[in-house]
């Protein structure tokens, strides 16, 4: 087990090193200087610029800096656009946290509600119930995160007035989680409609097990055996999905935070790139990087624990 998951951990440092590298690379051959896109700089002070961040230099010189200041010193250099000579690992910090928490609270909250629909379209099989909640997860998938959240700033926020249309800064309390009300709705539409989904196929399957028939001879109730066998036993394939969601979730926020103006990482990104603000794009690209392969990573591992012919490799 312990061989296992050092492979997997190699496999993901050489993962995030290659997109690290495309990253960086698509960034700088973009043509013209950080420092001369815009801005009232003199060419004196552009050239300094230049010639203190290497980007005078050539591509492989400006790639050795790069990744000797990361792996080396842990600095990922400084912004250039959204807020010039700060470290953009400082305005990560202030930005990670929101981002995390609103999408970590979307899919907390799509859970037990996508696990009672799809309880409910398995125990009510081929009925009315059935088919409004497959429609409904036909709908939550198909539809984008931002659309949602488009109509909902619309119609609860504009129309209605039930809810502020954009994320309040200064909010403290329940107040904040008012207006955070919105985007954790919108992102929570997907993860309900797959929690939904998975957990009705498995569970529709289970009930027609053999050891739920043998439950329901020995005495148990329609809903002892459902919920002390069926539901038990179908729970345990769902965790395989619930750890990867979270990567599904974070980047659906992308655009939603910027439409509801949270300030996270989303709409940092979207700043950034418009801005041309180079080391804060490929740091942020890191970050949602490290998340999504983090995240295969616990499955693979919790794959090599529960299956012993995982890790094995097929090796005799």
């Amino acid at each position: 087990m312990f061989r296992y998951i050092v492979n997997r951990i190699l496999a993901l440092v050489l993962t995030l090193f290659i997109i690290v590298s495309i990253a960086f690379m698509v960034v700088r051959l973009m043509p013209g200087s950080v420092y001369e896109m815009g801005g009232d700089l003199s060419q004196q002070v552009i050239d300094a610029l230049n010639a203190k961040y290497h980007f005078d230099e050539p591509i492989i010189k400006q790639y050795y800096y790069f990744l000797e200041n990361i792996f080396l010193h842990w600095d990922w250099g400084t912004s250039a656009k959204m807020r010039p000579g700060v470290p953009v690992f400082d305005i990560l910090r202030d930005r990670i946290p929101i981002s995390l928490q609103l999408n970590l609270v979307s899919l907390f909250a799509a859970l037990p509600v996508g696990m009672a629909a799809g309880i409910l379209a398995a125990i009510r099989k081929n009925t009315v119930v059935d088919y409004f909640v497959s429609l409904m997860v036909v709908l939550f998938i198909s539809i984008p995160s931002f659309v949602f959240a488009a109509a909902l700033q619309y119609f609860l926020g504009f129309k209605l007035g039930w809810f502020p249309i954009i994320y309040n800064v200064s909010a403290a309390g329940v107040a904040r989680w008012h207006s955070m009300f919105l985007p954790i709705l919108a992102l929570s539409f997907d993860p309900i409609a797959r929690v939904a989904r998975y957990l009705r196929a498995e569970l529709a399957e289970t009930m027609n097990s053999e050891f739920m028939l043998l439950a329901k001879t020995k005495g148990l109730t329609y809903a002892q055996s459902t919920i002390r066998h069926g539901l038990r036993n179908s729970m345990l394939p769902m965790m395989n999905i619930i750890v990867p969601m979270f990567a599904n979730v974070l980047g659906g926020s992308l655009v939603v935070e910027t439409i509801f103006a949270v300030p996270g990482m989303g709409g940092l990104m979207v700043d950034s790139i418009n801005a041309s603000d180079h080391m804060l794009t490929v740091a942020i690209l890191m970050f949602y990087s490290m998340i999504s392969l983090i995240t295969v990573l616990i499955v693979d591992i919790s794959y090599g624990i529960v299956d012993p012919r995982v890790r094995i490799g097929g090796k005799k």
